[in-house]
């Protein structure tokens, strides 16, 4: 039997489960409002001038939303610029970021991205300072490991067409197709959902449903999962469902770059999450675009984050940071220079929170 595999770092109380997917509805909406959170005084430099905003792109999902808050304490009380966040999908954010409306998109995920990205480079518009978030699996064809232990023949995506399996997933609303929950309207991950549908042969079995956000996509697999129900839907190792349950991916037939750059009938390459700025950003505030070019969260740093959400469902997303940065001074002081670790290290004493921050 060809057996998905499967992803479990903590095992989580079913009780804690929906209100961690309510949590996470919370703070896609806290992320960020229709306009922008900016400083109300610019910041002096050392030469007189005013500091300008650095704006960041809050991308719907809470990994993106994290790290935005964190860079954001980072640069208002390490470096005295004031920060701002526009809201808003991945797709209209990046075409920002070359425009130069947005100055700082915090996961920028290869090889979703990748023409757009190869566009931004090539005319010099965007550039990466690193990595954020490492590199991460991510799938549009994931299960629960429960519904995979009930069904053992379930591996593999051609199973996919066997109507025990469509009956499965069917639901009212699918004419009777199976479920499948794709990644949030406006991500990159969406049209590759559906071309790969399409590729596998799978479109007159399974109908794909799209969620308004990356909170709206969580809370579906949440609840699905307290109740032991079939969830069929996309899935990537960093998104905080799978950092919490026991997920499996369907089987596919291995990625190329052949395959990927025509039918797309493959899986994923891992992605590479980088750190995209506007091209201007590291002549204008070169500390800044230099303590970026540091940061690194990756994965395993980013998990305490979300079993400490997991066990503070009623906290928010500033909570969620200002925890995290206290509770990590030994990783962020890596990323910063003596004099703004000083200053950080006032400022969480005293529970200060930037001006940036969205309400």
């Amino acid at each position: 039997m060809r057996v998905g595999r499967r992803f479990r770092i903590w095992p989580a109380l079913a009780a804690a489960l929906l209100l961690t997917g309510l949590a996470a509805a919370a703070l896609g909406c806290s992320g960020g409002g229709a306009g922008t959170a900016a400083a109300e005084t610019p910041s002096p430099a050392a030469d007189g001038k005013a500091k300008e905003t650095i704006v960041f792109g809050d991308l719907n999902w809470t990994s993106s939303l994290l790290q935005n808050r964190i860079a954001q304490y980072l640069i208002e009380f390490g470096y005295g610029y004031p920060t701002a966040a526009h809201f808003g999908a991945t797709l209209p954010l990046f075409q920002g970021l070359r425009r130069g409306d947005i100055d700082v998109l915090m996961e920028v995920w290869l090889p979703n991205m990748e023409e757009p990205w190869a566009a931004a480079l090539n005319d010099r518009t965007a550039q990466s300072l690193g990595a954020s978030l490492g590199r991460d699996w991510q799938s549009g064809f994931v299960i629960p490991a429960y519904l995979q232990a009930q069904y053992p023949g379930l591996d593999n995506i051609e199973d996919l067409k066997d109507p025990q399996y469509i009956a499965l997933f069917a639901t009212p609303a699918t004419g009777g197709k199976a479920r499948l929950v794709n990644c949030a309207v406006g991500w990159a991950c969406e049209p590759i959902t559906v071309q790969q549908v399409e590729s596998y042969g799978l479109a007159e079995y399974v109908e794909i449903v799209a969620p308004g956000d990356g909170a709206a996509l969580n809370a579906d697999l949440y609840g699905a999962y307290e109740r032991g129900e079939p969830w069929l839907g996309y899935g990537s190792g960093t998104n905080d469902p799978s950092l919490l349950l026991e997920l499996v991916r369907l089987e596919e037939p291995p990625y190329s770059e052949a395959c990927w750059q025509t039918t797309k009938a493959c899986a994923y390459e891992d992605a590479q999450i980088l750190i995209g700025v506007n091209s201007a950003l590291p002549r204008r505030a070169p500390e800044v675009a230099e303590m970026l070019r540091r940061y690194e969260l990756g994965a395993g740093r980013y998990a305490p984050a979300v079993r400490w959400q997991t066990e503070n469902p009623e906290a928010g997303l500033a909570a969620a940071a200002r925890w995290w940065l206290s509770s990590h001074p030994e990783i962020w002081r890596e990323w910063v220079t003596p004099e703004a670790a000083a200053a950080l290290s006032a400022a969480l004493e005293t529970a200060q929170e930037p001006a940036g921050w969205p309400e």
